[in-house]
């Protein structure tokens, strides 16, 4: 059975060299998290080293991406040409190896007009099956209007979009997550809690704007089993009646939308659920290398083992990603 995967990122010296000379105020802490030479190391292989890790984790393609926060907390004039360099650097790298990556654009958001131009450019030229943003651009959630040229650009090309988290703004990790020692602050702001809130609340203000209404074709995908929102996707339903007239609920809106990932989070509950909410056609595959690394094969065997049917397996492990991304 072939594997692929959604959320497997990577990282370009500039870039990363642009995000660190940020000063506190714009600085995404997260990064601080993953400071180890391993997967730094990791992160900006885009060659033979990942090839082999591919093959140790159980992967057969990656869709690459930059991770977070990518160009998003960066001024206009540097991320756009730090999105485009990006770009063609992994565009290079699936020409080396095109049976075995594919490509998520980095956008240049906080140049809104540019970031449109950049996932034209990106699918229509360079081939990638999509886009990865990271939560929010400054304090302006996806739903924002600045955005909705670039929300009809995906869905008139007909690609994906990817939801990643980003770390909540400083004023809400003051108020929620902060009150202990740096590193603790850190981790529950990010990848511990804050994180998945944060994603899932740009999920929901998608729905509630009316986003889908106006790009009925437009897809997402969410990582981490939903950021939250899946498994509380009944509860969230109470938004419904204060919707206008006419339109989806959010439950619906949700299953028709939205499809989800786990994000390496091999938890057989969290499999299953997302199975029975969202329905197996929308249910992927994603182990979020190199931050979560099983170079045991545990990628294919959670999923191998699952009791699932053989066919339900094929969908979750290849067949949807590439319904969805129309990988070949």
């Amino acid at each position: 059975m072939k594997f692929i995967g959604l959320e497997e990122h990577f990282h370009t010296p500039e870039l990363l060299a642009a995000l660190n000379r940020l000063g506190p105020a714009a600085h995404d802490d997260s990064m601080l998290l993953f400071q180890d030479k391993d997967s730094q190391a990791r992160l900006l292989d885009l060659g033979e080293g990942r090839l082999r890790q591919m093959d140790l984790i159980g992967l057969d393609r990656m869709v690459l991406s930059v991770t977070t926060p990518a160009t998003q907390a960066l001024p206009p004039a540097e991320a756009v040409p730090l999105a485009r360099q990006a770009n063609d650097r992994l565009a290079a790298a699936i020409r080396a190896h095109p049976d075995r990556f594919s490509g998520f654009a980095t956008l240049p958001t906080p140049d809104p007009a540019a970031a449109v131009q950049e996932l034209r450019r990106c699918v229509q030229e360079l081939g990638f099956c999509g886009a990865m943003l990271h939560g929010r651009t400054g304090e302006k959630y996806l739903d924002h209007p600045d955005f909705r040229p670039l929300l009809a650009e995906a869905a008139a090309l007909g690609v994906p979009l990817y939801l990643h988290p980003q770390m909540p703004p400083r004023a809400v990790r003051a108020v929620y997550y902060e009150g202990f020692d740096a590193a603790l602050n850190n981790v529950f702001a990010a990848g511990g809690w804050g994180w998945h809130l944060d994603a899932g609340i740009g999920a929901l203000r998608l729905i509630v704007a009316g986003v889908f209404d106006a790009y009925p074709g437009l897809q997402l995908i969410l990582g981490h089993w939903g950021e939250t929102v899946a498994f509380f996707l009944e509860r969230a339903n109470q938004i419904t009646p204060q919707l206008p007239a006419g339109r989806k609920s959010v439950a619906d809106c949700f299953r028709q939308h939205f499809s989800v990932t786990g994000s390496g989070i091999y938890h057989l509950p969290y499999l299953l659920s997302a199975i029975e909410i969202m329905g197996i056609d929308r249910v992927l595959y994603a182990t979020d290398y190199p931050f979560v690394y099983h170079p045991d094969g545990q990628a294919r065997h959670f999923l191998e083992t699952a009791p699932l049917s053989a066919a339900d397996q094929a969908k979750i492990a290849h067949g949807n990603a590439e319904r969805l991304l129309r990988l070949s």
